[in-house]
């Protein structure tokens, strides 16, 4: 009702909140100690600033209300009203404490720190974090407190700055040519000298001259800068004059344009200001702007100061820091750690957490019942990464990125495949040239000779076809080492089933004819008719047609491609062919297996053919070995993974035609190279008639 208008000149306190909880996390401290006044303005600092705190992760370790006491109440009752103060500084080893007040309410802390120092080691050496209510400069009568206690306090104040012209006003104040109010009380307090003539005395104390200068003076007595409150009144002062500037100037204005009325421009009521003083803007003598924000409040921010005790009892303070609201966003709160001064009892960056901080490579989990601070470290589960401290979660890596050891940071995945450039894949290669060369001698021999008996026994057309299937098979083996393309991906396993699939016709074939010529050779047998290159050809063409249909109907309805494997190797990026399906890939397996077990069951019961070159033994063999290598090719290529997978399937195609390939022809070539007197005819006849 009285103040209908009211214009704060001091700033809003909602910065200042901003301000503790970006001081507090940009040094790491998290678990502090609280200090408010037992009274309503504590309640409300405690109300307002708890949420926050609680937002950022700040946690209150304890709360403190101090009581409003006196240092002149008796000793005895002083102690009484003091103890849950001491009780807490002796049990609770806190480095960080949050105070709020004034000095007529935190009047008990002061001489609970002056107790410590005095009565009990060590003193409360801590980092005290003050507001802008507390002037720790300005300490109650008989209390003095040494550099332990307050000395790298940091501590809120209202922004100030450098007045020109002012500290030059202070030092040439003289108390008898000055009309200040109460100078002279302020002189013979600060002085402790009398003034006689005001009858002002200071006991055993000389007379005021009048040349005492207030830059003698020590911090702790009287500042030479304009404090905070100070700069405050000054900005008033000149907002109200401003404000008186503009409403004369418009009554002049008004008074030439209406030289007929009679009103006097120097009446002005204090209402007719408001409309003036909610729009001024100015900048003052400092080089600052001056104005109110929507809500009437002076739009400045809070400097963050150091305070500085020096063992000699001397005071500085050293602006760290400023608290801007108007600055841009992230760049409100400012702060230079290099230049504060901390306690001596901190030979570094003090720290205050409730535990040891979780290192990168760990997230927090918080406990049921425990205050967010209180955390356990654990490790990061696999894939997942922490790369800063006290980390909330860890995060998952891109997908091809894989942490490191420690799991702070990720690691690029290096790309696998089975190259030729690998000793693996170097050694299949060699193994595929040397059977290739194998297969091209073995052809060679039987070339050369083509006209003998044992190379005529076995159908030289059959022969051929084989050898040339199973160079093929040697040399397919190629399509699975080198980069996965894909034309190689869709090739790949088609030409392999399409081969194999020839070749192991080509040894049924091989079977079949043996059978049908030792039973041509019965009186009255009319199997002679089915001997020829027909029926070789009719079993060679008929099976590999059925597979060439399955790889058909396999690229038609889901063909193999190239596909990047994340997942299967935790550091590695495995470059495959994806089969498409993989039902159709082991039905193309289970039609090879099916044309050699029928191969091996028909050359098993004509292994003991009465012939010389029977090649029902060899053959029986020649499949118990291929079929031997198949079967154990599923178990591993199944537990394999990546490059490996690859490389089981190479090496059983090499393998079960390399056995193939010793098996058959071996024999054969070391008859027609070292043994010629076994390859005859008469060799031949002699066993097909004698039986044995």
């Amino acid at each position: 009702m009285q103040f209908p208008f009211l214009y704060l000149m001091t700033p809003n306190e909602e910065p200042q909140y901003v301000g503790i909880v970006s001081l507090l996390r940009h040094f790491g401290w998290n678990w502090v100690g609280l200090i408010v006044p037992d009274d309503d303005n504590g309640e409300t600092f405690l109300r307002t600033l708890t949420p926050k705190l609680f937002e950022s992760h700040l946690c209150i370790a304890w709360t403190m209300m101090i009581p409003r006491v006196s240092v002149h109440l008796p000793f005895e009752l002083l102690l009484q009203k003091l103890e849950p103060i001491l009780s807490t500084f002796r049990q609770i080893e806190i480095n960080v404490i949050l105070v709020h007040g004034d000095r007529q309410s935190l009047e008990a802390l002061y001489i609970s720190l002056l107790y410590f120092e005095q009565f009990e080691r060590p003193p409360q050496s801590r980092v005290w974090v003050t507001t802008a209510q507390w002037d720790y400069t300005s300490l109650p009568t008989g209390i003095k407190l040494s550099s332990e206690s307050l000395n790298g306090t940091l501590s809120f104040a209202l922004h100030t700055n450098v007045v020109p012209g002012f500290q030059d006003f202070l030092e040439n104040i003289n108390p008898f040519h000055s009309n200040i109010y109460f100078i002279h009380m302020f002189w013979l307090t600060v002085f402790l000298c009398s003034f006689p003539m005001h009858h002002l005395y200071f006991r055993d104390a000389n007379k005021c001259t009048g040349q005492e200068k207030l830059s003698g003076l020590p911090g702790s007595v009287f500042e030479m800068g304009m404090t905070g409150h100070s700069y405050s009144v000054y900005n008033a002062v000149y907002f109200v004059a401003h404000a008186l500037h503009n409403i004369y100037s418009l009554r002049v204005q008004q008074k030439g344009r209406r030289d007929g009325e009679k009103q006097d421009p120097w009446n002005i009521h204090p209402w007719q200001l408001h409309s003036f003083l909610k729009t001024l803007h100015f900048n003052n003598n400092a080089g600052e702007e001056i104005f109110l924000d929507e809500k009437g409040d002076l739009a400045a921010g809070f400097d963050i100061i150091n305070f500085i005790i020096f063992p000699n009892g001397s005071s500085q303070k050293v602006q760290v820091g400023h608290m801007d609201p108007l600055a841009l966003e992230g760049k409100q709160f400012t702060i230079n750690g290099s230049a504060i001064v901390w306690n001596q009892k901190f030979h570094q960056l003090p720290r205050s957490t409730c535990v040891e901080s979780c290192h990168p490579g760990h997230s927090m989990f918080v406990q049921p019942g425990k205050q967010v601070c209180c955390y356990d470290c654990v490790e990061c589960p696999e894939g997942r990464i922490s790369t800063q401290m006290d980390a909330g979660q860890c995060d998952k890596c891109p997908e091809d990125y894989y942490p490191n050891q420690k799991k702070d940071r990720c690691i690029g995945k290096r790309l696998s495949y089975l190259s030729y450039g690998e000793p693996l894949g170097a050694l299949l290669v060699s193994f595929a040239l040397i059977l290739s060369g194998n297969t091209v001698v073995v052809t060679g021999i039987f070339l050369l000779y083509r006209h003998t008996p044992i190379v005529k026994a076995n159908n030289w057309g059959i022969t051929c076809a084989l050898l040339s299937s199973l160079l093929l098979c040697f040399l397919c083996s190629f399509l699975f080492i080198g980069w996965p393309g894909k034309v190689t991906c869709l090739l790949r396993q088609m030409v392999f089933g399409v081969i194999f699939s020839v070749s192991v016709a080509c040894v049924l074939a091989k079977t079949l004819n043996v059978i049908l010529a030792f039973m041509a050779t019965k009186p009255g047998s009319q199997m002679r008719r089915w001997l020829g290159n027909r029926l070789a050809l009719s079993v060679i063409i008929f099976p590999s047609l059925i597979q060439t249909a399955i790889c058909i109907v396999w690229l038609a309805t889901s063909p193999p491609f190239p596909e990047s494997d994340m997942h299967s190797q935790s550091d590695t990026i495995t470059v495959q062919c994806n089969q498409g399906s993989d039902l159709m890939f082991y039905l193309v397996l289970g039609f090879m297996w099916l044309l050699a077990i029928i191969s091996f069951t028909v050359a098993f019961f004509a292994r003991k053919l009465p012939d010389s070159f029977n090649e029902a033994k060899l053959i029986t063999f020649s499949m118990l070995v291929f079929c031997s290598i198949w079967v154990s090719f599923v178990p591993a290529y199944l537990g394999t993974k990546g490059k490996y997978t690859v490389a089981v399937e190479v090496f059983s195609i090499l393998t079960s035609s390399g056995g193939l390939l010793g098996c058959l022809f071996f024999p054969k070539c070391y008859i027609m190279i070292f043994r010629p007197e076994l390859n005859t005819r008469d060799q031949l006849v002699r066993k097909r008639s004698g039986g044995n």
